[in-house]
């Protein structure tokens, strides 16, 4: 974290970042009150990939707004591509192209939201030229908005975010997922969290991928891994590890980009540690 940037952060204007955190919130207070009333439940790519009319309607209320601001960027959202790897492969790929490139998941925790379990959120992303250089993640229910700007630090509830210091795996918290792809991507996954399970404090596995990453900018998870996401549950959640001094790359090292699924994000400290008992358990993907 620079020293020259202790003070609270204040969104003002009608910037990029302003435009996220209005989006991110009315969407998050939206879905919100919708907890438990949610008419229509369907399957996308599994029966464990599941969406709601909530979903979509988030996606509709977050897509106007970011139009009514800017309408000539290009928006790459969840609802809008088709199930499925490929399907989200060639839309990111086709999308990448925009100069200006909004990137949001409007419900990223879809299965807690069902199932009333208060562990969900919204999350924007503004990428320039394949670059992301804003991140905003919002939680409804505890109402803590995590927001990253490129250069600028990352910060909740106004305050800046620093990453946790634990050096040692032994001492660390970390997170995972169950990925909904099932032939490929969840073997590795449970292979990863056999693996490492023994060698870490605990491992969380709460079911919102951008939430868990701004848990990691914030200090309060050490590291998390997940294979087989899209860029949608990543590229804000990137920039908020970014720039609060942790460490984000592929679960081989390589340094993170909008097309990368298989990630590992940490403090910095334990990085390479995980990765590499990620490896010895052929775990990488």
């Amino acid at each position: 974290m620079r020293n020259e940037e202790k003070v609270p952060y204040v969104v003002t204007g009608k910037s990029f970042t302003a435009v996220a955190v209005n989006c991110a919130a009315k969407a998050g207070e939206w879905i919100k009150s919708r907890l438990g009333q949610f008419k229509k439940l369907s399957t996308k790519s599994s029966m464990h990939d599941l969406v709601t009319e909530v979903d979509k309607g988030a996606e509709v209320m977050i897509r106007k707004l970011i139009m009514t601001h800017f309408p000539h960027h290009e928006i790459l959202g969840e609802e809008s591509v088709e199930p499925g790897r490929d399907a989200s492969q060639r839309a990111l790929e086709q999308a990448q192209k925009a100069e200006y490139l909004w990137i949001i998941d409007p419900l990223d925790g879809t299965t807690n939201f069902v199932h009333g379990f208060p562990y969900f959120s919204v999350s924007i992303a503004l990428a320039h030229k394949g670059e992301v250089i804003v991140g905003v993640v919002y939680d409804p229910i505890r109402d803590e908005l995590f927001v990253a700007e490129k250069g600028k630090g990352a910060y909740v509830h106004g305050a800046p975010m620093e990453v946790a210091k634990e050096s040692e795996l032994a001492d660390s918290l970390i997170a995972s997922g169950f990925p909904t792809e099932r032939e490929r991507a969840l073997p590795l996954n449970l292979a990863g969290i056999q693996a490492l399970a023994p060698q870490v404090r605990n491992i969380r596995t709460s079911g919102s991928a951008a939430l868990h990453m701004a848990y990691v900018a914030a200090g309060r998870l050490t590291g998390f891994w997940e294979l087989n996401l899209n860029a949608w549950d990543l590229a804000a959640g990137s920039l908020l590890i970014a720039e609060s001094g942790g460490r984000l790359t592929d679960t081989h090292g390589n340094p993170y980009h909008l097309a990368v699924r298989d990630i590992v994000g940490t403090n910095g400290h334990i990085h390479d540690a995980m990765i590499n008992v990620l490896k010895e358990a052929k775990a990488q993907g």
